[in-house]
């Protein structure tokens, strides 16, 4: 009898313990498990702070470059100036060597009441005025002749330093010699103010305009059409190339050493920094195939190969996804291979094909290094006729404004950026929405 209890209380005993033990392993699994979550939340709370940062720190330096200050003069096109002899008729190149300037300085001696003797006056007041007015006016003149002899008033871009002082973006409480706007400008910037010929409107340029050394002039017009010309490329080679390499790769080839070299191959192109296809394309394209440098065709070139590994890659995968039955019943209904894998299985991988090809086609959108190789940092001005002509792109556009050290090319900078960024944005959103409005549940 006192056994039979000795080992109930035993057995009581070890069952406690046991219970103890479970208790204390269940709590460290509930505490590890809560401290994972506050790990997670907190890296997602980083990740969120330093985003918001970056985009307020662009976003802060840039939205001001989407207005522009510009001045309003009433300029008098003199024939005397614009063509003394009056022979533009047989010389219409007379209209594009004009001397602009002389008028622009006439309207701003007439507005301000400047006497044009006076040197370093006038000196002061020109430097008011981007020195892009000669092509203004002379867009004016070729335009409409009838304007020689007439007084028109024409609205000319401010120069960079002092349409950053309209916005703000100067300290004018510091002494005169220690900032770029004098003290002469400020008062004929409130002077023109006043009469309601200094404003401040959309900045349609910053879309139009070309690459200049004169930031108030400059834009990413030039730059995006060449960057529209390279995605052409890159979208009319990367995706039925891609597209049909994963197939054959994922569908009909052979399974043997060769096809899997060529994906442990193809999985690692998809890492090789980008730099290497800009060297790869500097060889090829421009050293052996004789391809002009800083060409749309050839950036779009090097961007193919860049992207293939990425669409190849993402094809793979969604032809994996779709389900084996999807083929099997498609060959017992007497379907060939080709039949089944383009009449059913391309169409059902069609929602992860379209993603990974626009996914690809963002990545290209931002890279800057392998255009850099190939020539894509030239200063060009004029837009683009076709692929083969000298071009630049969005990105290298970015990275050229960056090294300019005026002021007024850190917020052409900043929003260059950000239009490559709501660029960015777009493409992935529309990835998102594209799976998500054909994508099939299994």
């Amino acid at each position: 009898m006192t056994e039979t209890v000795r080992t109930a209380t035993g057995t009581d005993g070890g069952s406690r313990a046991i219970a103890a033990r479970r208790r204390k392993s269940l709590k460290r699994r509930n505490a590890a498990e809560r401290r994972f979550r506050v790990f997670g939340l907190l890296a997602i709370c980083v990740g969120i702070f330093f985003l918001g940062a970056l985009l307020f720190s662009v976003a802060g330096k840039g939205y001001t470059a989407f207005q522009q200050t510009t001045i309003t003069l009433p300029v008098t096109f003199e024939a005397s100036v614009i063509d003394p002899d009056g022979a533009r008729d047989e010389n219409p190149r007379l209209l594009l060597t004009a001397d602009y300037p002389q008028l622009v300085r006439q309207a701003l001696a007439r507005t301000l009441a400047i006497n044009p003797a006076n040197g370093p006056e006038m000196r002061a007041a020109m430097r008011m005025i981007s020195r892009s007015s000669r092509v203004e006016l002379r867009d004016v003149v070729l335009k409409d002749p009838s304007v020689i002899g007439k007084t028109v008033d024409v609205r000319l871009l401010a120069a960079a330093d002092i349409d950053s002082a309209n916005k703000g973006q100067i300290d004018l409480s510091v002494p005169e010699t220690s900032r770029r706007v004098s003290d002469r400008q400020l008062q004929w910037m409130e002077e023109l103010k006043a009469e309601g010929r200094l404003n401040k409107s959309f900045n349609t340029g910053f879309f139009t305009h070309g690459a200049s050394s004169r930031p108030e002039a400059a834009g990413i017009g030039v730059a995006f059409v060449g960057t529209l010309y390279m995605m052409g490329v890159v979208l009319l080679l990367a995706l039925p190339i891609g597209v049909a390499s994963a197939i054959y790769l994922e569908e009909f080839a052979p399974k043997n050493r060769f096809t899997d070299l060529i994906e442990v191959n193809i999985n690692n192109l998809a890492a090789v920094p980008s730099i290497v296809f800009g060297l790869l394309g500097l060889a090829v394209f421009i050293g052996f195939l004789g391809l002009p440098r800083s060409a749309s065709l050839v950036g779009g070139l090097v961007l193919t190969l860049m992207t293939l590994p990425t669409i190849i890659i993402a094809t793979r995968a969604a032809l994996k996804a779709v389900p084996p039955s999807i083929r099997s019943a498609a060959l017992g209904v007497g379907a060939s291979k080709m039949q089944a894998v383009f009449h059913h299985v391309l169409p059902l991988a069609m929602p992860g094909i379209l993603t990974g090809t626009i996914i690809g086609l963002a990545q290209a959108l931002g890279e800057t290094a392998p255009l850099l190789l190939i020539g894509m940092v030239a200063f060009v001005a004029d837009y683009p006729a076709g692929p083969l002509d000298p071009a630049t792109a969005l990105p290298v556009q970015i990275y050229m404004w960056a090294g300019e050290a005026e002021r007024a090319f850190v917020e052409r900078t900043s929003a260059a950026i950000i239009v490559l960024l709501a660029f960015l944005i777009f493409m992935n959103v529309t990835a998102v929405i594209l799976r998500r409005r054909f994508e099939r549940r299994w």
